[in-house]
């Protein structure tokens, strides 16, 4: 019997490893800078704890950056729509905010950067 040992990552588990770190600091970053909330407001808005909010912030997590400036634009306006809304805002914001990631081919770019 042969056996076949796959690597295979499907389109969500990129977005765990790769996309989640990288929104969520952008999001704490922005709500924090942009908005004057403190680390444990932002982690309320963003169903997070205040710990992962202070690592995100501190760079210890989430080491990816956004260059592009449309993709910018848009996660200030994500985080202006969190602000007024509640949870479920916040996850339709972050699969919003993912989408536009992976159209702009960013989970190839930093999937090859970190295996390779």
């Amino acid at each position: 019997m042969v056996v076949v040992r796959m690597t295979i990552k499907i389109d969500c588990e990129e977005s765990v490893w790769y996309l989640l770190p990288l929104i969520r600091k952008e999001f704490a970053k922005s709500l924090i800078k942009d908005h004057g909330l403190t680390q444990r407001k932002a982690a309320e808005k963003l169903g997070i704890t205040e710990s992962a909010v202070s690592q995100y912030v501190s760079k210890k997590r989430g080491d990816f950056k956004v260059t592009d400036v449309a993709i910018q634009r848009e996660i200030k306006e994500s985080t202006k729509r969190i602000i007024k809304g509640d949870i479920q805002v916040m996850k339709t914001e972050t699969c919003r905010i993912c989408h536009l990631l992976r159209l702009h081919g960013f989970v190839t770019e930093k999937a090859l950067k970190h295996e390779g």
